[in-house]
C-alpha cells in the first residue's frame, strides 16, 4: 500500500452498487423560484435582508433562471452514454441541495426504488465546509427517518485526477486561442474559484488544492505566468475577511502589469452557475473593459469527455477495491472517508450529523 495513503480514511473494500447518485447546489427555473432558493441557501447564515434582496435581484435580470441545472442534465446525460457504453450499468439519480429535485426527494425515491447501496458524486472538486461537509451533512439529513434508507459512498474529491486536470487544460487551450497570436505571450491568466470566509477556508484544504490543481493546468498548458483569485463574495455574511484578492482587482492588477489580454479560468466551478454568468461574464467584463483589457472567459469543465470518464473513475476504483487512486501533481489523492476534523465551517456550535466520514481525526498514520 502507497505510503500517502492512511487506511483509516480510504475504503479498499470492493463496493457493489445499486445506482449512482449525482449531488449538485441547484438553482431556480423561474422568477417565482428565486426567493425560496435563496431561502435554502442562506438557512443558518448571518445574510441580510438588503444582501437577499441584491443577489436575488441579480436572479431576476435573467428571468429568474440559473443554468445549473441545465448544465447538470447535459453532464448526466453524458455520463448516462459513457456507462451505457462501457459500464458500470448503473441508473443515474439526481439531488440537489437548494433546489429541485432536492436529495430528501431524492433518497426517498431511491429506497422507494429498492437502492440498498449508492455511490455518490459531489459537483465539487475542491474540499471546504461549503464543497464537501456541508453536503455530507445534507446527504445524512436526507437519509434520517427513510424506512430502509441506502447507504451513499461519497466518491473522493478529484481536484488532482488526470481527467479533470486535462479538462481544464483543455478549455484554457481553446480560451487562449482567443488570443490575437503576436500577443499571446504576453497574456496573464487568472484561476478563480468562489472566495470563502478565511475562517473557513483555513479548516480545509481550499486553498492548497486549487493551487496545486492551478499549477498542474498551467504547466501542462505551457502557462508561466499565472494567479489564482477569487470571485463571487457578494453574498458575504457577518464582518469577517474573505479570501481574496479579487477577479476584479486582480483585473485592474493586470491592466496596469501592461497586459493587453487576460484568460479567466473558472477552476473552482465545474459548469456555469449564476455566479460564473454574473461575476464573470457581466461584472468582470465590464471591469476589463473599464481597464482597457481584452478579457475571454474559458468554458467550465462542463461536459468535457476526460471530466466525465473522470466520474467513471472514480466510481469504478471504490468497486474495484484496494488503493490504486489516480492523482498527478505532490498532493496525494482525497480520501474516501472524511476525518473527523475535515472541512470544517469555521464557526462555534456542535457539528451536524455527516455521512461518508470516519470517526478519527487527521494525524499520524496507525
Amino acid at each position: 500500500m502507497p505510503e500517502a495513503l492512511d487506511p483509516r480514511f480510504f475504503d479498499s473494500e470492493a463496493r457493489g452498487y445499486d445506482a449512482l447518485l449525482i449531488v449538485s447546489f441547484g438553482g431556480p427555473e423561474g422568477p417565482d423560484e428565486v426567493m425560496p432558493f435563496l431561502d435554502n441557501v442562506f438557512r443558518g447564515l448571518r445574510v441580510t435582508e438588503e444582501t437577499r434582496a441584491k443577489i436575488a435581484a441579480r436572479y431576476q435580470e435573467f428571468g429568474g433562471i440559473s443554468p445549473i441545472n441545465e448544465h447538470t442534465r447535459a453532464f448526466i446525460a453524458s455520463l448516462r452514454h459513457l456507462l451505457d457504453a462501457e459500464g458500470p450499468a448503473l441508473p443515474i439519480y439526481w439531488g440537489n441541495r437548494n433546489w429541485h429535485p432536492l436529495l430528501p426527494d431524492t433518497l426517498a425515491q431511491m429506497a422507494h426504488d429498492g437502492v440498498g447501496r449508492a455511490a455518490a458524486f459531489v459537483t465539487s472538486m475542491f474540499s471546504s465546509y461549503s464543497g464537501c461537509r456541508r453536503y455530507r451533512e445534507d446527504l445524512a439529513q436526507a437519509v434520517a427517518g427513510l424506512d430502509k434508507a441506502p447507504v451513499i459512498d461519497k466518491l473522493r474529491i478529484g481536484f488532482n485526477h488526470p481527467g479533470f486536470v486535462t479538462a481544464v487544460v483543455d478549455r484554457l487551450d481553446a480560451a487562449i486561442a482567443q488570443v490575437p497570436v503576436r500577443r499571446r505571450r504576453k497574456t496573464a491568466v487568472l484561476f478563480t474559484a468562489h472566495s470563502l470566509p478565511e475562517t473557513m477556508a483555513a479548516g480545509s484544504a481550499y486553498v492548497a488544492q486549487l493551487n496545486e490543481a492551478a499549477n498542474l493546468a498551467a504547466g501542462a498548458a505551457g502557462i508561466h505566468g499565472w494567479k489564482l483569485v477569487y470571485q463571487s463574495n457578494n453574498a458575504r455574511y457577518g464582518g469577517e475577511p474573505w479570501l481574496g484578492p479579487d477577479i476584479g482587482d486582480a483585473l485592474d492588477a493586470a491592466a496596469a502589469a501592461g497586459s493587453k489580454d487576460v484568460v479567466v479560468m473558472p477552476l473552482g466551478f465545474v459548469c456555469d452557475h449564476m455566479e460564473v454568468v454574473l461575476d464573470l461574464d457581466v461584472d468582470a467584463k465590464k471591469r476589463a473593459a473599464a481597464a482597457g483589457v481584452n478579457m475571454v472567459r474559458a468554458r467550465t469543465v462542463g461536459t468535457h469527455p476526460a471530466y466525465v470518464a473522470m466520474v467513471r473513475d472514480l466510481l469504478v476504483e471504490r468497486m474495484a477495491g484496494g488503493f490504486s487512486r489516480k492523482t498527478l501533481g505532490t498532493l496525494a489523492p482525497l480520501h474516501d472517508l472524511c476525518p473527523a476534523d475535515c472541512c470544517l465551517p469555521g464557526r462555534p456550535g456542535v457539528l451536524a450529523p455527516a455521512l461518508a466520514g470516519s470517526a478519527a481525526p487527521r494525524g499520524p498514520q496507525v
